[in-house]
């Protein structure tokens, strides 16, 4: 199997909004994209295996060398050796891939976040910077489209955390402030048994990713909507993921939700479409 070939399958496999992004961009821009998003599952997975700690530690800590041998021009795994190609193209910077392992290794030693501003970090590292890094790839004329790229990874990050209330618990984890959650009198060790009171938090969490895809769509300057169409189709489809999860009530403990793949790939054709109109318009002025 070819490093691409091995690219496209860790990407495929994961069921992620992500990929039906990437069919809408050029081959380069999309073999450079799928290589990064599968970085980003193979060193998530080191921590979500469900194995011990020290043993996770030890797995992100060989993707730290992977990532400086993939620099030196030496990579040995599927896919650094995908992503290296893309490192002579595009401006990626080495730190940037070891801040998303510094993320990953939040989620080894840090299991509570005592305030918006601590979970802000993580969010910022595991996938805003992955924003950062997508929005080189995808292309940009104006310094400002890299904040609309970053806070639109943290507001999708929000949105993964407001999903998946029920999977962190159950791994330990707790991604909601725990002052917030303190206000709403609840117990984190009994997060799960929360009721009406977690979905209380969770309407706030809701609000407080809405005002981000807000704000970085704000961010995005008018002449590089079109370059950076593949991450305003992600916007599209975790913000309807998110209208979803509220309209149901909030209830994440109780059931998962997800978009169908059809449904996704509608949303991602509807919203490339509307970037492509909306571009001709603005080549004609």
């Amino acid at each position: 199997m070819s490093p691409e070939h091995y690219c496209q399958e860790k990407t495929a496999a994961s069921g992620s909004s992500f990929y039906y992004s990437f069919l809408f961009l050029p081959a380069e821009q999309r073999r450079a994209i799928t290589a990064l998003y599968a970085f980003c599952r193979e060193v998530d997975d080191c921590v979500d295996s469900g194995g011990e700690v020290a043993v996770a530690a030890r797995k992100l800590d060989w993707w730290r060398g992977e990532i400086d041998a993939c620099f030196a021009g030496r990579p040995s795994h599927p896919v650094t050796r995908a992503l290296h190609p893309a490192l002579e193209r595009y401006n990626l910077p080495a730190e940037h891939f070891h801040e998303i392992i510094d993320g990953m290794r939040m989620d080894l030693d840090q299991l509570r976040y005592e305030n918006f501003s601590e979970l802000a970090l993580y969010c910022h590292r595991v996938a805003g910077v992955v924003g950062l890094l997508s929005a080189e790839i995808f292309g940009y004329r104006h310094r400002q489209t890299l904040q609309y790229a970053e806070t639109l990874g943290t507001a999708m990050q929000l949105t993964n955390i407001i999903r998946d209330v029920r999977e962190d618990a159950e791994r330990g984890r707790v991604y909601l402030p725990a002052d917030e959650l303190r206000a709403h009198g609840i117990d984190a060790e009994r997060l799960l048994h929360a009721g009406e009171a977690l979905r209380g938090v969770l309407a706030t969490q809701a609000q407080r990713a809405r005002d981000y895809y807000a704000r970085a769509l704000s961010y995005l300057p008018d002449e590089d909507r079109y370059p950076q169409r593949a991450g305003l189709i992600m916007a599209a489809i975790y913000q309807t993921l998110l209208e979803e999860i509220a309209a149901d009530g909030y209830n994440v403990v109780q059931r998962r939700l997800s978009l169908t793949p059809l449904r996704k790939l509608w949303i991602a054709w509807r919203t490339a479409r509307r970037e492509q109109r909306w571009q001709r318009r603005y080549a004609h002025g």
